[in-house]
């Protein structure tokens, strides 16, 4: 395990310092594959575009799939670490930084070393499917593979796992049966103004103005519109207008994201959205009627709870030092959950705690521990970067102990 470690904190630094966008994984995709088929995998690449499945098959027994994200963010990295990011991307026709933000090279790294764990290993049966999904950012990498023939092709798993790093200090796991991540929409809004100088700004209708104005509107959609035992986030994450200081712009744009686990939740929400930005535009006296497109959406992660008291049965006996807590629901997003959908299966997913032992010393409440976590770089953050160890240790453990309580 120490060489393996040391090796697979290599290829972690490798592909943190060469993050590449969704759908466009195509060098981290090599490097899986080639490892894929060193410990004996049977290997296809381009599933779902640039998605790798590996296939590991001894005798009968359950099919388990293990699933990893490659794609990264288009954010600038602010680490200062000597193995970070200065890769550029496209985006929309746009030169963009590009960052591990999200921790997806974590993943990555550590299912390699499952999996290499696995293989060496002779005194299991049954078949596993390794999926390394693109494209998990903007929603589209899961339903990219299965669209791909995913089941067709590969068989039907009897679960599907996986784990995400965060904040949590590195030995503790959180697993949590039921909703456990929220399902998440992406929307694009367009408001069209009447451009014009701005030194006459009686002749125009300022979409600046009606952009500002419908941000701040739409702070009031959690409180009025979505009950208090709901749980709800929005999120205006762009806006964008205008090129130069004197002119004002025919349009301004905004993208904003919605965090909800009921989809009644989510119905209205998006109505409420809709109906403050046409609101706001007939306010402001606008020629032309605003667009609100869904760019993507994200159905919410529901672990199933048999298969939680499993494999935190299996986690609990198996992992030594690793505390596995329950982290109460979350309201990042993730699409795994498409794939368990798809096929009809138990899905398990959990929290791999990423960051320094260091920052929790001398620390013994809850209360303690929650407030330094909160005060931490978070996913998506330009200054995210997890431990490497012990966090990749203590993945690839988590992962090899997940896989073996469903494997003969």
């Amino acid at each position: 395990m120490d060489a393996l470690l040391e090796d697979l904190a290599d290829v972690y630094r490798d592909l943190h310092a060469h993050p590449e966008l969704g759908f466009a994984e195509t060098r981290t995709a090599g490097i899986v594959a080639a490892r894929l088929r060193t410990i004996g995998f049977e290997v296809t690449e381009g599933v779902g575009q640039t998605g790798v499945v590996g296939v590991l098959e001894r005798g009968t027994g359950p099919t388990v799939r293990l699933r990893a994200d490659m794609d990264a963010l288009p954010v600038a990295e602010e680490t200062g670490l000597p193995y970070a990011s200065t890769a550029r991307g496209v985006l929309d026709g746009k030169d963009v930084p590009v960052m591990h933000a999200c921790g997806h090279d974590m993943h990555t790294t550590a299912l390699l070393g499952a999996l290499a764990t696995l293989a060496a290993q002779d005194d299991w049966t049954g078949k596993i499917l390794a999926v390394f999904q693109p494209a998990e950012e903007t929603g589209g990498g899961a339903r990219a593979m299965i669209e791909d023939d995913l089941f067709a092709r590969f068989g039907t798993p009897d679960v599907v796992l996986g784990q995400h790093v965060g904040p949590l200090p590195a030995g503790a796991i959180g697993l949590r049966a039921g909703a456990s991540f929220a399902a998440s929409d992406a929307l694009d809004i367009t408001l069209y103004g009447r451009g014009g100088h701005g030194s006459r700004p009686e002749v125009t209708v300022d979409p600046v103005v009606m952009a500002a104005a419908v941000v701040m509107r739409l702070q009031t959609v959690i409180s009025p519109d979505i009950a208090g035992t709901d749980v709800a986030v929005l999120t205006v994450g762009s806006i964008h207008a205008g090129e130069a200081p004197n002119v004002i712009p025919d349009s301004a744009s905004l993208q904003l994201s919605i965090r909800s686990y009921d989809t009644a939740v989510r119905d209205r929400m998006i109505a409420a959205i809709e109906r403050i930005v046409r609101g706001e535009a007939a306010a402001a006296g606008a020629d032309r009627e605003p667009r609100v497109e869904l760019l993507y959406e994200l159905p919410a992660v529901f672990n199933d709870a048999d298969a939680v008291a499993r494999v935190g049965a299996a986690m609990q006996s198996e992992l030594e030092g690793i505390m596995v807590i329950d982290p109460g629901v979350i309201t990042g997003s993730e699409d795994v959950g498409r794939f368990a959908e798809a096929a009809g299966v138990p899905c398990v997913y959990w929290i791999l705690g990423g960051a320094d032992p260091a920052h929790f010393a001398g620390l013994a409440s809850v209360a303690e521990i929650t407030e330094r976590v909160m005060s931490l770089p978070s996913n998506h953050s330009p200054q995210f970067a997890p431990a490497i160890m012990p966090t990749l240790g203590i993945g690839i453990r988590a992962l090899v102990t997940a896989a073996r309580s469903w494997l003969a």
